[in-house]
């Protein structure tokens, strides 16, 4: 786990009500910078959510890490992306085949209170980010 995710997921996991934990994962989806326009295209949406999310997943020959950048056209689903991009950008590909993010939600305390096609969204949007991770692997 990220550095990062530890500090943007402190808000939540501190938070001692559902509606409290909501407002923290709003409040986190406004700090997701807005991908441009040019870059919301049908290619770049993910299958699976119900509510439009574009992911691009980038490889850093450099690093040798991956690189996620992503938008939603709804606030809490911005959030959750913020908190997933937190948990893998940065990660090498293995690092990103051993993070489970079902397990990290659960220990802030969201899955139990996000409905099945949300949950869906989430598991498509980190499918997407383990595909790649195995892509680079081969």
């Amino acid at each position: 786990m990220t550095n990062t995710f530890n500090k943007v997921s402190e808000s939540i996991r501190s938070a001692s009500v559902w509606q409290q934990k909501y407002r923290e994962i709003m409040l986190l989806g406004k700090t997701l910078p807005s991908l441009p326009t040019a870059l919301k295209i049908d290619d770049a949406l993910v299958p699976g959510c119900e509510s439009k999310v574009w992911m691009y997943v980038e490889f850093d020959l450099t690093e040798n890490v991956l690189v996620v950048a992503g938008d939603s056209d709804t606030r809490i689903v911005k959030g959750l992306l913020a908190l997933i991009l937190a948990l893998y950008n940065g990660l090498t590909p293995e690092q990103v085949l051993q993070v489970n993010a079902y397990n990290e939600f659960e220990k802030l305390g969201l899955i139990s209170h996000l409905s099945p096609s949300r949950g869906n969204g989430i598991k498509a949007m980190v499918e997407k980010i383990q595909t790649m991770a195995k892509q680079k692997l081969i």
